[in-house]
């Protein structure tokens, strides 16, 4: 059978764009709850990096990131100037410098993710029913199976 005239993948297909409107939807609204500031993507990047995966060197950075040692530095400058990253001497290599957040850029962050949290709180008990509940609970974990392939 040709693959274009098959309905499941026809149906998939569609499925996929939809998806992918309705997350890129979702994902703009949880943003706007954010108030995180007006850091650019690359900003943001580092800061989550960062986060997840603790103190690094600018080199180290900028490796992950995919950009020059040069742009990273830029990059990095301004957030120790809003005061969400510092830096520290490494202890085995005096030469490098270890970035880490601040306490205050931890906090930011927490706040930025309850006040998502709290949005879509409210939104869930607001527009669902029950028994909707129950279909949301279960569609999400079906989103985190996607989310791993």
């Amino acid at each position: 059978m040709n693959e274009q005239n098959d309905p499941d993948i026809a149906h998939a297909s569609a499925m996929a764009g939809e998806l992918r409107v309705v997350l890129g939807r979702l994902s703009r609204r949880l943003r706007e709850q954010a108030h995180a500031g007006d850091f650019t993507g690359s900003q943001k990047s580092v800061l989550i990096r960062l986060e997840r995966d603790g103190p690094a060197t600018v080199t180290g950075l900028a490796k992950a990131e995919g950009v020059r040692p040069q742009s990273m530095g830029a990059t990095i400058a301004v957030l120790e100037a809003a005061g969400l990253v510092a830096g520290a001497a490494d202890p085995a290599d005096g030469r490098q410098t270890i970035l880490s957040l601040t306490d205050a850029c931890r906090e930011m962050i927490r706040a930025s993710r309850a006040a998502r949290e709290d949005w879509l709180l409210r939104a869930i008990r607001t527009r669902f029913a029950a028994d909707e509940l129950d279909q949301l609970a279960a569609s999400v974990e079906l989103l985190k199976r996607l989310a791993d392939a």
